[in-house]
């Protein structure tokens, strides 16, 4: 492969950036994502997902729970709560090792992941080697992002869970974490009130929370998050293999539903030395994100770790008996994990698109370029807007008004009588609304209206008594 000029590298980057920006900018002013408390200057990289974004995020949730619980007969439903017994993140590890390597500039006084900065300027992965990383810090004279000093502290951990505290109970309580460890206390509970056999899984949607020393790239790096997980049980002496593979091609199937494509997915394995003592394998599915391929999802061969370290700590037994041979075992773990809010990046990213208009299009000018956000349509947060030609025009009003009542039991649909019609696409446009349908002036003698696509701006005419039927075949 030939090697691209610095120029080419750059002109990339640029155009990378310039995406986010992009993204980041529509989202807050389409509603999709504002910066929370804005009006007190902001707060730590938070974020409020507003009335589209909170559709986005509700599709997103839906298409996750139909593909692996509703359609399986193998997977069941949980939700936990965020906050659990302090002795599971002690028998989970999280108390004493769920650390992040941090050094702080004592220049500008700003604090950084040590891994991240040894990552970026000399490609060697040291996650762990706290002194390895104080030494290169200060021998490779490594400059600070922030204001380019080369004046590090020493490396050192920083534990990650946030402390709170609870009336009636003495000691610290964290929030969650993750939320596996909700699904592996309630693993005897399941066993006893479901009836379900091995291999199975339960899954789950909640939030989290990690005091990351660096949160950052909009939604990507944030301390309260959501995640979609599933622990999927499986006897010991299974051929957990292609049981793995297998939920890596789900895992990519489910990305490219959120409309990734393949060419913008890779699998990144991690090395024997880097993975956990209890951990057979671990596989972390990557998005080209605008700047650059991150982790998305991820996937571990977990053993009987978590289930032996709960019955360890709190006396109970969490085994299963088997109901052909009789024998009890602990079962093994295979767990996939999804980022609810990277999987809506991803979903944002993947939309954006900008076209060039260089033909008139009826209601629409050329020789613009319009912004159109191309989700799936399963993933549209408004799926049909309904519009009246004039918003003074009573008669037009009330028909359109009516046609909006009709659809929005089944549809999640919007009115909109604001600006002209060129303006009413433009937004649907950004927004993503697959289809819009503007009640005319014809449509009052010919009970028909106009129905336009998004992708492809082609109007049809409708007869307003076969609208539902003709959205039905649609979506």
């Amino acid at each position: 492969m030939p090697r691209r000029s610095l120029r080419s590298l750059l002109a990339m980057t640029n155009s990378m950036d310039n995406l986010m920006e992009k993204i980041v900018s529509l989202s807050k002013r389409r509603g999709f994502i504002f910066p929370s408390s804005e009006i007190y200057g902001g707060f730590a990289n938070t974020w409020s997902f507003g009335p589209y974004g909170v559709e986005l995020k509700n599709n997103i949730k839906a298409l996750w729970w139909k593909k692996f619980v509703q359609d399986r007969a193998d997977i069941v439903g949980l939700d936990g709560p965020i906050l659990l017994h302090p002795k599971l993140w002690e028998a989970s590890g999280h108390t004493a090792g769920f650390n992040d390597a941090m050094v702080d500039c004592k220049k500008c006084k700003k604090r950084f992941r040590a891994d991240h900065l040894v990552m970026e300027a000399t490609g060697k992965d040291l996650e762990g080697e706290n002194q390895k990383m104080s030494r290169i810090l200060k021998d490779e004279k490594v400059p600070c992002p922030e204001c380019g000093a080369s004046n590090w502290t020493g490396v050192k951990n920083f534990n990650m869970m946030f402390k709170t505290e609870m009336n009636a109970h003495d000691g610290e309580v964290y929030l969650r974490p993750e939320t596996a460890g909700a699904i592996f206390i309630e693993f005897k509970n399941i066993l006893d009130s479901m009836r379900v056999k091995l291999p199975f899984g339960i899954a789950q949607i909640g939030k989290a929370f990690r005091n990351e020393i660096v949160a950052g790239n909009f939604i990507f790096r944030i301390r309260e998050f959501e995640m979609m997980e599933i622990e999927y049980f499986i006897k010991p002496d299974t051929k957990w293999e292609p049981l793995f593979k297998n939920w890596l091609k789900l895992q990519e199937e489910f990305a490219m539903e959120l409309g990734a494509k393949k060419k913008d997915l890779r699998q990144y394995e991690h090395p024997k030395e880097k993975l956990s003592h209890y951990s057979k394998k671990t596989i972390d599915i990557e998005y080209k994100f605008p700047f650059g391929f991150s982790e998305l999802y991820g996937l571990a061969h977990r053993s009987d770790f978590d289930l032996s370290q709960h019955s360890k700590y709190s006396n109970e037994k969490l085994d299963y008996l088997d109901p052909e041979t009789k024998q009890r075992f602990i079962p093994h773990v295979i767990e996939p994990t999804f980022g609810l809010d990277r999987s809506l990046l991803v979903a944002l990213a993947a939309a954006y698109t900008e076209e060039d208009l260089i033909s008139t299009t009826k209601g629409e000018g050329g020789n613009e370029t319009r912004v159109v956000m191309k989700f799936p349509k399963k993933l549209a947060p408004i799926k049909i807007a309904v519009f009246p030609l004039l918003k003074n025009k009573s008669k037009l009003v009330k028909l359109a008004k009516e046609i909006y009542d009709s659809l929005k039991s089944d549809y999640m649909c919007e009115f909109d009588d604001n600006g002209n019609i060129g303006k009413r696409y433009r937004r649907q446009d950004e927004i993503g609304t697959p289809y819009c349908v503007t009640v005319d002036f014809d449509s009052l003698n010919k009970n028909d209206v106009t129905v336009r696509d998004r992708d492809t701006m082609k109007q049809e005419r409708v007869k307003i008594k076969e609208l539902s039927s003709y959205f039905e075949k649609r979506l």
